[in-house]
Protein backbone atom coordinates (compact mmCIF):
# COMPACT_ATOMS: atom_id res chain seq x y z
CA UNK A 1 0.00 0.00 0.00
CA UNK A 2 1.54 3.30 -1.05
CA UNK A 3 0.54 6.71 0.12
CA UNK A 4 0.50 9.42 -2.51
CA UNK A 5 0.82 12.83 -0.99
CA UNK A 6 -1.76 15.34 -2.04
CA UNK A 7 -1.14 18.97 -2.70
CA UNK A 8 -3.15 19.85 0.40
CA UNK A 9 -1.00 17.67 2.69
CA UNK A 10 2.14 19.10 1.10
CA UNK A 11 0.96 22.66 1.83
CA UNK A 12 0.03 21.71 5.42
CA UNK A 13 3.47 20.25 6.08
CA UNK A 14 5.13 23.30 4.48
CA UNK A 15 3.06 25.69 6.58
CA UNK A 16 3.78 23.73 9.77
CA UNK A 17 7.50 23.80 8.96
CA UNK A 18 7.41 27.57 8.36
CA UNK A 19 5.63 28.15 11.66
CA UNK A 20 8.15 25.92 13.49
CA UNK A 21 11.08 27.82 11.95
CA UNK A 22 9.52 31.19 12.82
CA UNK A 23 8.96 30.12 16.43
CA UNK A 24 12.49 28.74 16.74
CA UNK A 25 13.94 31.94 15.26
CA UNK A 26 11.89 34.12 17.59
CA UNK A 27 12.94 32.05 20.60
CA UNK A 28 16.58 32.24 19.55
CA UNK A 29 16.45 36.04 19.19
CA UNK A 30 14.65 36.42 22.54
CA UNK A 31 17.22 34.35 24.42
CA UNK A 32 20.33 35.60 22.65
CA UNK A 33 22.30 38.47 24.14
CA UNK A 34 23.68 40.81 21.48
CA UNK A 35 27.45 40.82 21.16
CA UNK A 36 29.15 44.10 22.03
CA UNK A 37 30.51 46.16 19.16
CA UNK A 38 34.29 46.08 18.77
CA UNK A 39 36.88 47.46 16.38
CA UNK A 40 37.22 45.68 13.06
CA UNK A 41 40.61 44.74 11.70
CA UNK A 42 41.11 43.12 8.33
CA UNK A 43 42.07 39.44 8.58
CA UNK A 44 43.92 37.41 5.94
CA UNK A 45 40.88 36.69 3.74
CA UNK A 46 39.63 40.27 3.93
CA UNK A 47 43.11 41.58 3.07
CA UNK A 48 43.28 39.22 0.10
CA UNK A 49 39.89 40.46 -1.15
CA UNK A 50 40.85 44.08 -0.56
CA UNK A 51 44.20 43.65 -2.34
CA UNK A 52 42.45 42.26 -5.42
CA UNK A 53 39.83 45.04 -5.38
CA UNK A 54 42.44 47.78 -4.75
CA UNK A 55 44.41 46.72 -7.82
CA UNK A 56 41.30 47.17 -9.99
CA UNK A 57 39.92 50.34 -8.39
CA UNK A 58 43.29 52.12 -8.48
CA UNK A 59 44.21 50.80 -11.93
CA UNK A 60 45.94 53.61 -13.76
CA UNK A 61 46.46 55.59 -10.55
CA UNK A 62 49.31 53.46 -9.33
CA UNK A 63 51.83 51.12 -10.88
CA UNK A 64 50.18 48.20 -9.02
CA UNK A 65 53.24 47.06 -7.16
CA UNK A 66 52.89 44.85 -4.12
CA UNK A 67 54.24 47.66 -1.95
CA UNK A 68 51.63 50.15 -3.23
CA UNK A 69 48.83 47.64 -2.70
CA UNK A 70 49.99 46.98 0.87
CA UNK A 71 50.19 50.73 1.50
CA UNK A 72 46.62 51.12 0.22
CA UNK A 73 45.44 48.33 2.54
CA UNK A 74 47.10 50.04 5.51
CA UNK A 75 45.38 53.31 4.55
CA UNK A 76 42.00 51.57 4.26
CA UNK A 77 42.51 49.95 7.68
CA UNK A 78 43.26 53.39 9.11
CA UNK A 79 40.12 54.81 7.53
CA UNK A 80 38.02 51.97 8.93
CA UNK A 81 39.51 52.50 12.39
CA UNK A 82 38.33 56.13 12.32
CA UNK A 83 34.71 55.18 11.68
CA UNK A 84 32.04 54.61 14.37
CA UNK A 85 31.84 51.05 15.69
CA UNK A 86 28.42 50.44 14.11
CA UNK A 87 29.84 51.39 10.70
CA UNK A 88 32.84 49.16 11.31
CA UNK A 89 30.40 46.32 11.99
CA UNK A 90 28.71 46.94 8.63
CA UNK A 91 32.09 46.89 6.87
CA UNK A 92 32.94 43.67 8.70
CA UNK A 93 29.68 42.17 7.42
CA UNK A 94 30.52 43.31 3.88
CA UNK A 95 33.92 41.64 3.98
CA UNK A 96 32.37 38.53 5.50
CA UNK A 97 30.07 38.31 2.46
CA UNK A 98 32.93 38.91 0.05
CA UNK A 99 35.19 36.28 1.60
CA UNK A 100 32.71 33.47 2.21
CA UNK A 101 32.85 31.11 -0.79
CA UNK A 102 29.15 30.73 -1.64
CA UNK A 103 28.31 34.42 -1.20
CA UNK A 104 31.47 35.46 -3.07
CA UNK A 105 30.34 33.30 -6.00
CA UNK A 106 26.67 34.26 -5.83
CA UNK A 107 26.89 37.99 -5.07
CA UNK A 108 30.23 38.94 -6.61
CA UNK A 109 30.50 36.33 -9.35
CA UNK A 110 34.08 35.52 -8.37
CA UNK A 111 34.46 31.72 -8.62
CA UNK A 112 37.97 31.39 -7.18
CA UNK A 113 39.65 32.84 -4.12
CA UNK A 114 40.38 36.54 -4.34
CA UNK A 115 44.11 35.91 -4.77
CA UNK A 116 43.32 33.92 -7.96
CA UNK A 117 40.60 36.26 -9.26
CA UNK A 118 41.09 37.80 -12.68
CA UNK A 119 41.10 41.62 -12.85
CA UNK A 120 38.41 41.52 -15.56
CA UNK A 121 36.13 39.48 -13.28
CA UNK A 122 36.70 41.91 -10.41
CA UNK A 123 36.01 44.90 -12.66
CA UNK A 124 32.81 43.24 -13.88
CA UNK A 125 31.72 42.55 -10.28
CA UNK A 126 32.37 46.18 -9.28
CA UNK A 127 30.53 47.50 -12.33
CA UNK A 128 27.62 45.15 -11.63
CA UNK A 129 27.32 46.36 -8.04
CA UNK A 130 27.73 49.99 -9.09
CA UNK A 131 24.59 49.91 -11.23
CA UNK A 132 22.71 47.06 -9.55
CA UNK A 133 18.93 47.35 -9.15
CA UNK A 134 19.28 46.45 -5.46
CA UNK A 135 20.33 49.61 -3.66
CA UNK A 136 22.13 47.70 -0.90
CA UNK A 137 24.65 46.38 -3.43
CA UNK A 138 25.06 49.88 -4.83
CA UNK A 139 25.79 51.10 -1.29
CA UNK A 140 28.30 48.29 -0.81
CA UNK A 141 30.05 49.32 -4.04
CA UNK A 142 30.17 52.94 -2.93
CA UNK A 143 31.55 51.90 0.46
CA UNK A 144 34.34 49.87 -1.17
CA UNK A 145 35.08 52.65 -3.64
CA UNK A 146 35.21 55.38 -1.01
CA UNK A 147 37.21 53.26 1.45
CA UNK A 148 39.88 52.76 -1.21
CA UNK A 149 39.90 56.09 -3.08
CA UNK A 150 39.51 58.41 -0.06
CA UNK A 151 42.50 57.28 1.99
CA UNK A 152 44.60 56.81 -1.14
CA UNK A 153 44.27 60.39 -2.35
CA UNK A 154 44.27 61.85 1.17
CA UNK A 155 47.94 60.86 1.45
CA UNK A 156 50.28 63.51 0.03
CA UNK A 157 52.62 60.87 -1.38
CA UNK A 158 50.00 59.85 -3.95
CA UNK A 159 49.36 63.34 -5.29
CA UNK A 160 52.21 63.18 -7.79
CA UNK A 161 50.52 60.26 -9.57
CA UNK A 162 47.75 62.64 -10.66
CA UNK A 163 49.91 65.78 -10.92
CA UNK A 164 48.10 67.45 -8.02
CA UNK A 165 50.34 70.14 -6.54
CA UNK A 166 48.45 70.22 -3.25
CA UNK A 167 46.14 72.78 -1.69
CA UNK A 168 46.65 76.44 -2.52
CA UNK A 169 49.09 77.77 0.05
CA UNK A 170 47.22 81.05 0.46
CA UNK A 171 44.12 79.18 1.64
CA UNK A 172 45.84 76.90 4.11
Amino acid sequence: MSITPSRRSFLKVGLAGAVALALAGGLYRALRTPSPLRKFTLDGDAKSALAAIVAVVLKGALPVSRQDTEAAIVRVQGAIAGLPLITQKEIQDLFALLTLGPTRRFLAGIPDNWSNAKPDDIAAFLQNWRFHRISMLQSAYLALHDLIIGPWYADESTWTSIDYPGPIKELS
